[in-house]
């Protein structure tokens, strides 16, 4: 006798298209995500110079004083902030980018599916937000500190205005980066990939890992290695709690399908 699929187990709602409307569907969201980045860069370009000035502070409230940051390209002066406003622009329209992928691949998906999925797509755009925040008022003041404080003397520093935006940016994508570990080790997790216990017990290896990333994706000096490496370290083992809980979450609508039949 066959059981009746229980409430989480509906097939998708989408019903089978040819593949030309799946093309149109995913061009008009591609057109919504490219015109949300562009209405916010109009909205942020204005502002530009303003913003890039409130970026450069954690170094240029360092810097001796009567000294700034200066433009070796002729050019400089108007691509940084034009660059810096564009970069912003993708920053803030992320949500909705997300949300168009969400709603292009949402109908294809079960409902216990929706239940994960839609909570794991916020959380990682507030993690993404939350390690590009932590770089920015934690990592720039101890990092930049350093630097300027290591410098030999004689030595006049002139910080590049493209220089500068190139690293933060590096940083901040790095560090956003580092913070989905919460979110990739779920999804390692519930695809059977690994389990929680697994990867506890490989907890040595990937302690040593954060290091050898740190080590990669920041500058050498051992700070802003070690204020990527621990925070690596903690949101992993975030990431094995919350695994363990998604893991219960995805089990009960087979052990509920496994009851009624």
């Amino acid at each position: 006798m066959t059981s009746q699929p229980t409430g989480n187990q509906h097939p998708p709602e989408q019903q089978e298209m040819p593949l030309v409307e799946h093309l149109l569907e995913l061009r008009n969201r591609l057109l919504k995500m490219v015109l949300a980045v562009v209405i916010c860069f109009a909205v942020i370009y204005p502002f530009a110079n303003e913003l890039y000035l409130w970026l450069s502070q954690p170094l240029r409230e360092l810097l001796p004083v009567g000294q700034t940051m200066i433009a070796t390209d002729v050019t400089s002066p108007f691509f940084a902030p034009l660059k810096l406003a564009l970069v912003v622009a993708l920053f803030a329209a992320i949500p909705i980018i997300l949300y168009q992928l969400w709603s292009f691949v949402a109908p294809g998906l079960y409902a216990h599916e929706k239940r994960l999925a839609f909570p794991l797509l916020f959380t990682s755009v507030l993690l993404f937000y939350a390690g590009a925040a932590f770089a920015y008022f934690v990592v720039f003041p101890l990092v930049f500190g350093f630097f300027t404080a290591i410098g030999p003397e004689g030595i006049v520093e002139l910080p590049d205005i493209s220089s500068y935006l190139n690293f933060v940016l590096k940083m901040f994508f790095a560090f956003g980066v580092a913070f989905e570990i919460p979110i990739a080790t779920v999804l390692l997790i519930l695809t059977g990939a690994t389990t929680p216990e697994d990867l506890a017990a490989k907890r040595p290896y990937v302690v040593v890992a954060c290091f050898i990333i740190g080590m990669l994706l920041t500058p050498p000096d051992i700070i802003s290695q070690t204020l990527l490496a621990v925070p690596m370290w903690v949101l992993f083992e975030f990431g094995i709690i919350f695994g363990r809980l998604a893991r219960r979450d995805k089990d009960a609508p087979e052990q509920d399908e496994s009851a009624s039949e």
